[in-house]
Parts: structure tokens; C-alpha cells; sequence
């Protein structure tokens, strides 16, 4: 009896201990201690998207260290927490709660993918948890609007909308087809393609809906060149928009093929040849080419091959921009960080570019999409040269 006494009066203090650490937690903020501002990130790092998914993780982790080199923000030390998906929403769940509830993270920062953000997302929202810029360009990212929710990649729809748009002017396009897969993104892709042409007074000559019944991506090729296509409005996966590409021009047809920032991204490195000049994409900011024009962007991308010995490509250079402005707002909270806090700086501020080029960033409570400006890139000679400034992006 006097052991069970003891047990139930350690019960008690254990149970006053845990209360007053979640007394302490309430009071300074879901993942703000004295010492420490913990952010996390669910990237892919052992899946499919796993290459993508570590220059992610490099670009957050080196910005981080850079800022606790600094000093922190307001003198606390960023620890950011990566948790692994494999690229299954399963596993994104279950991360997302070990983040929310075992390291109480203030914020999930450049999650990338829009099935693996929108299986985050229930449980970030319900604790509070603020998904900051996420890589996809999916409109749930930012509609409806939420202060839980703050993106920077317009949608695919309005990237494609305003690529098109452009490329049929500027190249006098007469017989524009569209190449997509059957799902949400493959949509998006043809709702912007339709709206572009509309505005040109033209019409696809053909829409291909790839791996549907009946229709093989190796059908698409031939019959691109049966109609005469001279815009191929690409709605497909990157490694399928290659194969498409090389196909298309081994059989003598040389149309002009436009896809997405989700396109760009994954195209990160050289390409073979020239198999795939002539391919364009939208985007916001350009692959950190160790030759680039800017000094700034040069010793970047020579300290990143120092520190991970690799080249970066693009999405090291997202992870770094969006450690970054992350920083920011929170350092113009003040030391008393808050959500509330958080919020009000980033309705009340714009954000400058910065060395990459990235656009102006604001947002407001109606408005959680903090830039609306996209450039387009083209691959010449296996490299993507920018062939536009920044545009806004297309609106109907």
C-alpha cells in the first residue's frame, strides 16, 4: 500500500511537472523557448524524389547555419528538424505529427509535392502550424485563404496560362496541342493552356491524355507530327516530357514544347546534347549555374559544392530563399515570437528581391500567394538561358 502511495504521489508530481512545461510551452509559443526557434520540413529523402528532396533539405539546413552562425533570431538558435517521407503521404502523416507533437515546431517549412503537403496540412492546421511555402503549385496551397497557409509559386495553371500566352505571340503559333496526364495537375495544365489560347483566338489542334485507356505516351510522338503541332503544351511528368521531347524530335518534327516550374525544377542540370533545346518553362528563380553572371550567386553555389559536395540546382537555391524570408519575418516579430506576431508582420511588410531574383513577396489575410510574377527560361545548348524578365503572371 505505502509503494502504491508512493507511486500515486509521483503520478501527481509528474503530472504538475508535464502541466507546467505545457504552461511554459503556451505561454512563450508552440516551438519558441528561450534558447531555440524550432521549424521542421518533411522532404523525400530515401524515395523516388529523393535528389530533389536533399537539395531541398541542403538549401534549408545551410541558411539555418548561417543564421545561428549570426547570432539566431533575437538570440535564439534555429533547429530544424527534417523528417523523411519516402514520398508516400502515409509516412507524411505520421511525420507531421511527430514535428507537431514531439519537437513542436512553430512552422513545416518547403515541404515539396501537393499530395504530400495537402496530407500535412489537417494536422498542421489543427495545432496551429503555420505550412510556409511550400513547392508546388497547386491553388490549395493558398486558397482558401488561411494564416496557416502562406505560398510563393503561383499556380500551374496561371504559369501555364501566361507561358503559352507569351510563346503564341512572340512565336506566331497556328497549330498549338497539349500533352497530359489524367489527374488534378494534367487539369490545371489544360484549363490554362485553353485560357491562353482563348485569348489568342486560337483552339488546340490536339489534346493527347497520356496514361488513360487506350493512349500510351509512345503514341503521343507520331501523332504530334501527323497534326503538324508547333507548340506542345506539356501537362506531364519531367522524365515522361523528356522522353516526349526526344522522341518527337527523332521522328523530324521540331515543335516548341512549354511546360511548368514543377518542369524547370526537376530539369536541374545539363541535359544531353541538344535533344532538348527548344524546350521552355515557367518559373520564378534560375538554376544557380556556377558561371553565373552575378558574383553573389557564384560564391553561393561554390560554398554549397564546398559544403555538400555537389553541384546545387534550383531547389537547393528554394530551400535557401525560404529559410531566409522565414528568418526575416520572424526577426521582425520581435523576441516575443508569436503567430499572431508572425502574421502581422508578414501582412504589413514586402519583401525585396534578393541575390537569385526572386520577386517581391508580400501577402495579406485575403491574399496568401505572397508573388504573382513568373519569367521564362529555354534550354539552348543543354543549359536554361532566361529569355524574359520577370512577367506577370496572365489573368483573365
Amino acid at each position: 500500500m505505502r509503494a502504491r502511495i508512493g507511486w500515486t504521489t509521483a503520478g501527481v508530481l509528474c503530472l504538475a511537472c508535464g502541466s507546467a512545461v505545457l504552461q511554459a510551452w503556451a505561454q512563450v509559443g508552440q516551438g519558441v523557448s528561450k534558447s531555440e526557434l524550432v521549424v521542421g520540413s518533411i522532404q523525400d529523402l530515401s524515395g523516388p524524389t529523393a535528389a530533389s528532396g536533399k537539395q531541398l533539405r541542403n538549401g534549408l539546413q545551410m541558411r539555418a547555419n548561417e543564421i545561428n552562425q549570426e547570432g539566431g533570431i533575437n538570440g535564439r538558435l534555429v533547429r530544424l528538424v527534417i523528417e523523411d517521407s519516402g514520398n508516400d503521404p502515409r509516412r507524411v502523416r505520421l511525420a507531421a505529427d511527430k514535428l507537431i507533437h514531439v519537437d513542436h515546431v512553430f512552422a513545416v517549412l518547403g515541404q515539396m509535392g501537393t499530395a504530400q503537403n495537402l496530407a500535412a496540412m489537417p494536422a498542421e492546421f489543427a495545432a496551429d502550424v503555420v505550412n510556409f511555402l511550400p513547392l508546388t503549385g497547386a491553388r490549395d496551397m493558398y486558397e482558401p485563404p488561411s494564416r496557416l497557409k502562406v505560398a510563393f509559386w503561383p499556380s500551374y495553371r496561371e504559369q501555364i496560362e501566361t507561358g503559352v500566352l507569351y510563346l503564341a505571340q512572340s512565336k506566331k503559333v497556328q497549330r498549338p496541342c497539349a500533352v497530359i496526364q489524367e489527374d488534378d495537375f494534367g487539369s490545371e495544365v489544360l484549363e490554362g493552356t485553353s485560357a491562353a489560347l482563348a485569348r489568342t483566338n486560337l483552339s488546340l489542334t490536339e489534346k493527347l491524355v497520356v496514361n488513360k485507356a487506350g493512349m500510351e505516351l509512345s503514341q503521343a510522338p507520331p501523332r504530334l507530327k501527323a497534326v503538324g503541332c508547333d507548340l506542345v503544351v506539356l501537362g506531364i511528368g519531367a522524365r515522361d516530357s523528356l522522353t516526349l521531347v526526344a522522341e518527337t524530335r527523332r521522328l523530324g518534327s521540331e515543335p516548341d514544347f512549354v511546360g511548368s516550374s514543377a518542369l524547370y525544377a526537376a530539369l536541374d542540370r545539363r541535359t544531353p546534347g541538344h535533344s532538348t533545346d527548344g524546350l521552355y518553362a515557367v518559373h520564378t528563380v534560375s538554376q544557380p549555374y556556377p558561371d553565373d553572371v552575378s558574383k553573389l550567386v557564384r560564391d553561393w553555389a561554390q560554398s554549397y559544392l564546398n559544403q555538400f559536395r555537389e553541384p546545387p540546382t534550383v531547389l537547393a537555391v528554394y530551400g535557401y530563399y525560404i529559410m531566409d524570408l522565414f528568418a526575416k519575418a520572424a526577426a521582425k516579430a520581435g523576441p516575443s515570437l508569436t503567430l499572431e506576431k508572425f502574421e502581422t508582420v508578414l501582412e504589413s511588410t514586402t519583401f525585396p528581391r534578393d541575390m537569385f531574383g526572386s520577386p517581391e513577396f508580400h501577402v495579406s489575410a485575403s491574399d496568401r500567394l505572397g508573388s504573382r510574377k513568373v519569367r521564362i527560361s529555354e534550354i539552348i545548348d543543354g543549359r536554361w538561358i532566361p529569355i524574359t524578365t520577370l512577367l506577370d503572371i496572365a489573368t483573365e
